[in-house]
């Protein structure tokens, strides 16, 4: 899969999992409220080190890759909240881990340029194997997945853990100005801890009943799931796709219209609902919602400020889809403008179809 297609994989396991909030495993040995292992970097390749956490400064340390493509989607926001809050007390760490060749890591946050501008370290592989930071973080938490975050707040204790699209500014703001309750956090993520088992008991009922085409075993798995959920809305990303799978694609993008209406600053959240929208390939072209496709894209570039390309060239093509030919070429030209080297040649192709008057075909 080419990088320039990462930012539009599917985002209805992040949502789901982001809406139950479950964080770590019950048998994990670092937990919320916890004091924060020590940091074990390796070599550091942007900013200044950090050896250690000081008192009255907070800390998020993310775990990524330059091979996870989430994790590619997730730089972006994660600098957001660097830029934002780094005169606030908040120093931000991309802390690379499970790195198959480090050698790219380099030339990764290079080319990511003004993207990523917070620190980035390698993980300390000179006494473990796996990386000190890979064992003692992600293991210790049970995270078997990146990209993956931990806050660390200003007395040096784990206050959050989660994916990283799914922090909110509100939350770093409550760290940084000491009304965030580390003992409710904690308490919280016991509990969601303890439903796991049973979460996953019924998920992969869920799946199961997909892959079978069992719609209505499915919808009674989705149901046992919601009563461990304390969204009162549900769960429309699961929902989807049951609806998806019965063809009932107006029920579908009502569900896709509730994810993005619940969260409408996720400018990631927007683009992706947003590109299933314009390319599911099971979607007969007559029940394609362009319309509100268009309406999410529109979103997702005030979000981010209209500064990622991947969300412009979204909007390019929901614009195209909706008719707007000289705005999709607008919008594309400015994609082009903005997107890295190596996908200015496919941002390029997309560009001169749309002035053919072709729709590019969705890898």
């Amino acid at each position: 899969m080419k990088t320039y297609w990462l930012k539009k994989a599917s985002i209805l396991g992040v949502l789901a999992a982001g809406a139950l909030t479950l964080q770590a495993a019950e048998e994990s040995k670092l937990k919320v409220g916890d004091k924060a292992p020590k940091l074990q970097s390796g070599k550091w390749v942007q900013g200044d080190p950090v050896t250690e956490f000081k008192n009255g400064t907070a800390y998020i340390v993310e775990f990524w890759a330059t091979w996870c493509g989430p994790c590619r989607a997730t730089i972006p926001h994660l600098n957001t909240l660097h830029s934002k809050f780094k005169d606030k007390g908040l120093v931000v760490i991309g802390q690379d881990v499970w790195e198959k060749d480090e050698s790219k890591v380099v030339p990764f946050v290079k080319q990511m340029g003004e993207k990523m501008t917070y620190r980035v370290a390698l993980d300390d592989k000179s006494s473990e194997e796996k990386g000190a930071m890979a064992v003692n973080w992600m293991e210790a938490a049970g995270q078997n997945g990146i990209p993956a975050a931990f806050i660390v707040n200003k007395e040096g204790v784990v206050a959050w853990i989660g994916h990283p699209g799914t922090l909110k500014e509100k939350t770093l703001e409550q760290v940084l100005d000491g009304s965030y309750d580390i003992k409710k956090a904690s308490a919280e993520a016991a509990e969601a801890a303890k439903l796991e088992g049973v979460f996953t008991k019924h998920q992969r009922a869920f799946m199961s009943a997909m892959r079978d085409k069992d719609w209505d075993g499915a919808e009674a798995a989705v149901k046992e799931i919601e009563k461990l959920s304390k969204e009162s809305e549900g769960m429309p990303s699961l929902r989807a796709q049951i609806a998806f799978g019965r063809k009932d694609y107006k029920a579908a993008s009502k569900y896709f219209e509730a994810m993005a209406d619940k969260d409408t600053d996720n400018a990631m959240m927007q683009n992706q609902l947003a590109w299933m929208l314009l390319t599911r390939k099971d979607i007969p072209d007559e029940d394609r919602d362009i319309k509100l496709a268009l309406k999410l894209a529109q979103r997702g570039v005030k979000a981010s400020n209209a500064k990622d390309a991947n969300i412009l060239d979204t909007l390019a093509r929901a614009q195209y889809m909706s008719g707007q030919k000289e705005d999709a070429i607008a919008t594309q030209e400015k994609a082009l403008e903005l997107c890295d080297p190596e996908n200015k040649k496919q941002f390029q192709k997309t560009l001169d179809s749309y002035k053919a008057g072709k729709l590019p075909a969705a890898e």
